[in-house]
């Protein structure tokens, strides 16, 4: 076959290869939001306009916490020296919604220009972080990575990504970038993973250390756990005023216990969850800004 017989057959070739390579990460301007969500898909970052979040004055039971996260989080603003930060502990008692309230919290004083950036990465795609911190380094603004509902399981190498960027890769983090995770397990894997791996391991000592290690790596560890039942009416009571809702003390109250027994758990967001059905009930928006 001559040279000339081969283009077509090259040229399908190549239109193939450019139709499976991954989207090139798309030029980001990190001034028209002070929030965004990473989409891996198109290798870009979507703004957010309205982030869905609780004013930290509504955060009840976590007064340690949320001082200890927006301390950090200031001084990293502020272009201080700051530590990654863990949020761990049992479900919807407040990690995520603390996250989204310090960087609320943060940036309400600050001028446009010297806003503090939220971008959201989704668990599935941990093994993108090196794109998009590639395009964050280039940035001006500082910002926070954030992902929710941080585990993984065995077979999942995609911690190695995360790994290498919180400390030891070559490269490292970018000066301008801090990285905040929750999760329900405080070593991001579950215990019976560990288990295993160290019943069947030759070193069972070192057998899970890489894993394991992986939370040493975040140098802010918060725990949260479960509310007390004075805590959960004082959670229900805040966003009952925060609403404007027409209902006596006692009858919330009485209301909120009965809902919770029926959930089988205290947490604010089972609170939310009551707030919300009472507010629809009562002919009333659940819209906290």
């Amino acid at each position: 076959m001559s040279d000339m017989d081969s283009l077509p057959t090259l040229k399908r070739i190549a239109e193939a290869l450019d139709r499976i390579a991954p989207a090139a990460a798309s030029a980001v301007d990190l001034s028209v939001a002070d929030a965004f969500v990473w989409r891996t898909e198109t290798q870009a970052l979507s703004p957010v306009m309205r982030v869905n979040r609780v004013p930290v004055a509504l955060l009840r039971g976590i007064d340690t916490q949320i001082q200890t996260l927006i301390d950090n989080t200031t001084r990293f603003a502020n272009g201080l020296a700051a530590n990654n930060a863990l949020l761990w502990g049992a479900r919807g008692t407040g990690k995520s919604s603390l996250v989204k309230a310090a960087h609320a919290a943060v940036n309400k004083d600050r001028a446009n220009t010297d806003r503090l950036v939220l971008i959201e990465i989704h668990r599935e795609d941990i093994a993108s972080l090196p794109v998009l911190l590639g395009l964050l380094a280039k940035q001006p603004q500082r910002c926070v990575i954030f992902c929710d509902d941080l585990t993984f399981d065995a077979g999942d190498s995609s911690y190695k990504s995360l790994k290498a960027v919180l400390e030891g890769g070559i490269e490292g983090r970018p000066e301008n970038v801090l990285f905040y995770a929750t999760s329900n397990r405080r070593h991001l894997m579950p215990r019976d993973m560990i288990e295993n791996e160290r019943s069947t391991a030759i070193h069972k000592s070192e057998s899970v250390e890489e894993k394991v290690s992986l939370s040493d790596r975040f140098g802010l560890w918060l725990g949260f756990h479960n509310c007390d039942q004075e805590t959960y009416f004082a959670i229900v009571e805040g966003y009952a005023d925060e609403l404007g809702l027409d209902i006596s003390a006692d009858d919330l109250r009485a209301q909120a216990l009965e809902w919770s027994m029926t959930r089988g758990a205290r947490s604010g967001r089972v609170a939310w969850q009551f707030i919300q059905d009472l507010a629809g009930r009562l002919g009333k928006r659940a819209d906290l800004e």
